[in-house]
């Protein structure tokens, strides 16, 4: 891992662009989330798991080496790391994303890294809890949201989610290579651990302002000053945005409803267009685009029930005002899809129509003949959402 460097002030800048140490107060926040227990839900009658940050990537690394993949370094990303850079960042955090940086060089290796994950879960299960009857298959059913697998000449990384029923997953990501690490300014954050891990493994004294391990933070922007900046004023910016994957459009409507804005009108209007315009393309389809909708709801807003209707309402007029790749019918089925949600959420709220500020018309518009909706509830909303706070629907009716 290398020498661990301890240091009384902190917060130096290593090269004055790309990192940075982090202070006193960063390293605390730091602390309290690689040391909090995080509980991994089961499901059915399967037990919580308790576990620590600093436990399971202890467990998962060792295992790693042992079975001969070289892990190079363990970083913490998003928004949990830009919280430990700026705790009044305005993102909270949710998901806890760890990055093993490893040698992944085929399919073999994708497969070792998933048995290992499967089988350290078995370290965290409960005293009492007969373990050998317990497959991989089956801890995977209990205890994994999501795995994913991307391997191609650029992008070579998998990711494992454990799963937490607020929405606190603990998100395991392997990574030989990735050529796009950040979407925005704000969620490029990456802190490195191996200081700090080593701190842990070595040290039989407590941290304190005058002795503490010296822990590096990066941001993968590019210049750490300038995105801590962004962070700290909560601004939208990023780098060559023709790059980002049809996700960001969702990212990109979550910070506009946590109060980040873009610097300019006319940077909000390019960045718009390249956001709508890179969703559609990578989500061509309605049904697609209903599973990713509902799949970001499900995973990002978790514990912010109120929140999604303000977060649909934002989407709905980003989509309005900047989609220009779309045919008419393709258009209006886009927006009909995040109308329907809009209205789903509102009545599952069960709030009160403000008659001043939303009309509802019943009947269906004319493409809700096609099958793709058939499972909806569709309304017209004119005018569609205002600003400020949003209320509901006092009734609503199915579309047969």
């Amino acid at each position: 891992m290398g020498d661990v460097l301890y240091h009384g002030n902190g917060g130096t800048s290593t090269d004055g662009t790309a990192t940075s140490v982090l202070n006193w107060e960063q390293v605390q926040r730091l602390d309290s989330i690689m040391t909090a227990s995080i509980p991994i839900h089961g499901k059915w009658n399967f037990p919580t798991l308790e576990m620590k940050p600093r436990d399971i990537v202890k467990v998962v690394r060792c295992r790693m080496e042992e079975r001969k993949i070289h892990v190079r370094e363990v970083r913490l990303n998003g928004s949990a790391a830009s919280h430990v850079v700026h705790e009044d960042s305005g993102l909270g955090y949710k998901d806890l994303d760890l990055i093993f940086c490893a040698d992944l060089r085929g399919e073999l290796e994708f497969q070792m890294v998933k048995d290992i994950v499967l089988h350290s879960l078995l370290d965290f299960l409960p005293e009492g809890v007969n373990k050998e009857k317990i497959t991989p298959l089956t801890l995977k059913e209990a205890y994994v949201q999501k795995m994913v697998k991307v391997c191609s000449d650029t992008d070579r990384w998998s990711l494992i989610s454990l799963s937490n029923n607020s929405g606190k997953n603990v998100e395991l990501k392997f990574v030989g290579s990735l050529r796009r690490q950040f979407q925005f300014s704000v969620d490029s954050f990456q802190i490195r651990l191996d200081s700090l891990l080593l701190f842990y493994a070595c040290s039989e004294n407590a941290m304190t302002a005058a002795f503490h391990p010296s822990v590096e933070a990066e941001s993968v922007y590019g210049d750490f000053a300038e995105a801590l900046e962004h962070l700290q004023r909560r601004l939208i910016r990023t780098r060559r945005p023709e790059e980002i994957r049809g996700g960001g459009l969702l990212k990109y409507c979550h910070l506009l409803v946590r109060g980040f804005r873009a610097a300019s009108p006319s940077e909000m209007k390019v960045l718009q267009r390249y956001m709508c315009s890179r969703f559609f393309i990578d989500f061509p389809d309605v049904l697609e685009q209903r599973r990713k909708l509902e799949s970001y709801l499900a995973s990002h807003l978790v514990g912010l029930e109120e929140r999604k209707y303000d977060y649909l309402s934002t989407l709905h007029r980003v989509v309005s005002e900047s989609t220009v790749c779309l045919m008419g019918r393709e258009r209006r089925q886009a927006l009909g899809l995040i109308t329907a949600l809009a209205v789903r959420v509102l009545a599952e709220q069960n709030a009160v129509l403000d008659a001043a500020a939303v009309t509802c018309y019943y009947q269906p518009a004319p493409y809700v003949a096609d099958g793709d909706f058939s499972n909806y509830y569709v309304a017209q909303v004119q005018p569609f959402y205002g600003h400020g706070s949003a209320h509901a629907a006092s009734r609503w009716l199915p579309c047969n």
